[in-house]
C-alpha cells in the first residue's frame, strides 16, 4: 500500500482577487492585529513572527468554545503568509467538528495593483464538510473585505 491510499481525502478553498494596492499595502493588512480586525475578527496575541501562537473566537458549538488556535508558520514579507488554523471538538459533528488546517496567502505583484491568493487547506472530508462548505463562502466575502480595510486606514 502506498502513503496516498494512507491518507485521508482533503479539500482546499481557494480565493484569488486583484486589489488596487501594492504588496506592501496588502501586507500591512494581513500583519496588523488592527487591521484584521477590521475586515476578518479580532485576534488575540497575534504577532507576524513565525512560531508565534494567536486565537480567533468564534461562534461556540457543542463541546467546542469556539477559540480558533493558530500559529504562524511562514512569514515571507510582501510575499507569503501562513498560519495553522485549528479547532473544534472531536465530539462534535457538523459545525464545531475538530479541524486541523493551514492558511496562506501568496501576494503577487500585476499591474495596477496586487494578486492576493488565499489557500485555506487541510480539510478532510467528509468529517469537515460543514466547515469546508462554510468557510468556502465566508472566505469569497472576507477576502474582499481587505480593500475596505486598507481603504479606511488613515
Amino acid at each position: 500500500m502506498n502513503d496516498a491510499a494512507l491518507k485521508p481525502d482533503t479539500q482546499e478553498i481557494v480565493v484569488d482577487e486583484v486589489f488596487p494596492h501594492s504588496p506592501e499595502t496588502i501586507w500591512k493588512a494581513l500583519t496588523s492585529g488592527e487591521l484584521i480586525a477590521r475586515w476578518m475578527m479580532p485576534p488575540t496575541g497575534f504577532e507576524p513572527v513565525e512560531g508565534q501562537n494567536f486565537t480567533f473566537t468564534t461562534k461556540p458549538a457543542g463541546a467546542w468554545d469556539g477559540t480558533i488556535r493558530c500559529q504562524v508558520l511562514e512569514v515571507e514579507p510582501n510575499k507569503r503568509f501562513a498560519y495553522s488554523w485549528k479547532g473544534g471538538d472531536e465530539a462534535n459533528t457538523g459545525y464545531g467538528s475538530r479541524l486541523d488546517t493551514v492558511v496562506t496567502w501568496t501576494l503577487s505583484g500585476v499591474e495596477g495593483g496586487t494578486r492576493v491568493r488565499l489557500v485555506h487547506s487541510g480539510f478532510v472530508l467528509p468529517k469537515n464538510e460543514t466547515a469546508f462548505r462554510n468557510m468556502g463562502e465566508g472566505w469569497k466575502t472576507i477576502v474582499p473585505r481587505l480593500a475596505t480595510a486598507l481603504d479606511n486606514d488613515n
